[in-house]
C-alpha cells in the first residue's frame, strides 16, 4: 500500500498513462515501503550492486547525489561508503517504465569498489548453465583478487550478511 509522498517532486500516482509516459516522478514502493535499486560503474556499465531503497534513502539520494540504500539488515538507512570511503556518486539515475525499479549510474570514491567482501562489485560470482536439475553447482568466481580487506576497512561492525 502507497504512502503519501513525503517530498513535493515524488507525485501519486494517477493513471497508467501518468506513469508510463508522464514527466511525473511517482515511484511504486513495494508493501514493504522499498524500491529495488541496481547500480552500475558509469564509466564501465559492470553491474556493481543491487540493494533497495526506501522513501527516506530515496529523497537523501536526490538531495546529496550520493546513493543512500535501505539495509534490511541494519533496518536504516545507510549512507554508501559512509564508513569504507566508497561512496557511490550518483552520475545518473533512471526509473524505469512503471517507476517500480531504478537504475543508478555511479562513481566510486577511494578503491573503487562497491562490495563489502572486498570485491570491486557484489555480483564477483558466475552461476554455471545448462546443468543437470541433480547436479551439484559450483559458483565461478570472475573476480579473482580483493582490493581491499574488510576486515581493516569495517574493523568492529557486524558483518551485514544474515544466515
Amino acid at each position: 500500500m502507497s504512502q503519501p509522498p513525503t517530498a513535493s517532486w515524488l507525485q501519486s500516482r494517477i493513471s497508467v498513462v501518468q506513469v508510463e509516459e508522464g514527466f511525473d516522478f511517482a515511484p511504486k514502493f513495494d508493501q514493504d515501503g522499498l524500491l529495488p535499486v541496481v547500480a552500475t560503474d558509469a564509466a564501465s556499465g559492470e553491474v556493481l550492486m543491487m540493494g533497495v531503497m526506501n522513501r527516506d534513502a530515496l529523497l537523501r539520494s536526490i538531495e546529496t547525489g550520493e546513493a543512500h540504500y535501505w539495509s534490511r539488515s541494519r533496518k536504516a538507512v545507510w549512507h554508501k561508503g559512509a564508513t569504507s570511503g566508497m561512496v557511490q556518486t550518483i552520475v545518473e539515475m533512471r526509473i524505469d517504465d512503471d517507476q517500480d525499479a531504478l537504475w543508478l549510474a555511479v562513481s566510486i570514491r577511494g578503491l573503487g569498489a562497491s562490495c563489502h567482501v572486498g570485491y570491486r562489485s557484489c555480483f564477483y560470482r558466475a552461476v554455471p548453465l545448462r546443468q543437470t536439475p541433480n547436479a551439484r553447482l559450483h559458483l565461478q568466481f570472475r573476480e579473482h583478487a580483493k582490493l581491499f580487506d574488510p576486515a581493516i576497512v569495517y574493523a568492529g561492525l557486524p558483518n551485514p550478511t544474515h544466515l
